[in-house]
This record gives structure tokens, sequence and C-alpha cells, in this order.
């Protein structure tokens, strides 16, 4: 299938200077960037650098981030779901996982989670796949947050609403091993009957309980 990939660009003021929103961000461009010593929450930051250049090279992956000069102090990843993860099992080509999401300690609460996934779904070039997110309260940061786990999954259910992202049940074990964790969805409006039900199937293992 095809993948759309627009790019877009955005510019917010910030103190003295600027942040520049933009994505998805091909792998050639973005090896002239460097990422800040606080994008840490999934492996060094070396390593998850490394990790978004190969994401970017990939034919459904998409990388939009958020940069002050040259260096990456936000972004969010979508790709494929990992081969070893449950939702690889239906072999979908228009399933596709809204992975990470990671801002900067010293850039949170200007809003630039949101504005980064708004800009992914810009100009309808999702609308041919089914984009979900797995939300596991042992990958939030609560400690620097200050917020409890419930006040957390709150914030995550209302930044994924932002793109119309809806709350999904499914029989997973991880996400039913805590009631934090949740399944969120937004199915394009391009997709076939014939993908809704294959995710319904991916969804639930066991039948009976839809």
């Amino acid at each position: 299938m095809e993948h759309v990939k627009l790019y877009h660009s955005r510019v917010i003021p910030y103190q003295d200077g600027e942040i520049i929103l933009e994505g998805p961000v091909p792998p050639e461009q973005l090896r002239n960037y460097t990422m800040h010593p606080d994008l840490d929450a999934f492996r060094r930051p070396k390593e998850q650098f490394e990790a978004l250049v190969e994401i970017a090279g990939l034919p459904e992956g998409r990388i939009v981030l958020a940069r002050i000069s040259m260096q990456i102090v936000g972004y969010v990843t979508f790709h494929y779901p990992d081969e070893m993860e449950r939702w690889s099992e239906g072999n979908m080509e228009d399933l596709i996982e809204l992975g990470a999401i990671e801002v900067a300690d010293d850039y949170r609460g200007l809003g630039l989670g949101k504005k980064l996934i708004r800009l992914a779904f810009e100009d309808e070039q999702l609308e041919n796949v089914i984009t979900f997110t797995t939300e596991y309260y042992w990958h939030w940061d609560l400690e620097k947050s200050g917020l409890n786990v419930w006040q957390y999954r709150d914030m995550m259910e209302k930044l994924m609403k932002s793109v119309d992202m809806v709350w999904y049940a499914t029989d997973d074990p991880e996400i039913c091993s805590h009631p934090a964790n949740c399944l969120m969805v937004r199915i394009g409006k391009n997709v076939p009957l014939s993908s809704v039900e294959q995710f319904d199937r991916v969804r639930f293992r066991q039948r009976f309980m839809y």
C-alpha cells in the first residue's frame, strides 16, 4: 500500500528564538540534527537518535519532531508494530503504531506533544490507516511530572483525543494488567471494513468477549 508522507513545518516563538516543528523528516535530513541529552526515556539519547533515523527510513515510518536550531527537543514516532507484539499478528499493511512521544524536560508545558501529533495527521495523510497507541503506566514519567497515575492517564488520553483517537477495549494481557493502561485507536476514513474486522480479531483473542 502507499504510505502518504507530506512534509509540514511550523515555527513557534520561544524566548529569544524559535522552536521548529516539522515532519515527517527523512533520514538524510534527520542525520544533520543532534539529540537533547534529556531525551532518555526509552534509551540513551545517542541510541534513541539512531533508532529515529532507522524509523525515518522505513516505508511506513515517520518522525515528527521539534527542534531548536539543530537540536531535537521533542519527537513522535509512527511505524508498524513490533513483530514480537500481538499487534503485528494480523500482518496488516494499514495498521500503524504511534509509538514514542517524548519532550525534553525544559520544554514541557508548551503543548509540544499535542502540536507534533496534530502535525502528523495534517492533510489527511493518515486516513488510509488505522493508527493505534498502547499506553502503559510504567512508561510514564510520574516522578518528573508530579502527577499520579490517574492524572497522567487523563493527560495522555486528552493528548490522543486531540487527533480523534478513542479508547478501545482489548483482552491484551499487558493492557489488562493494570486499569490505567489503555489502547487508543483512530480509524482513518478511507480504511476498508475488512481491515477494521481484522483489527478486531487482533484486539480480541477470546472471541466471546465482543
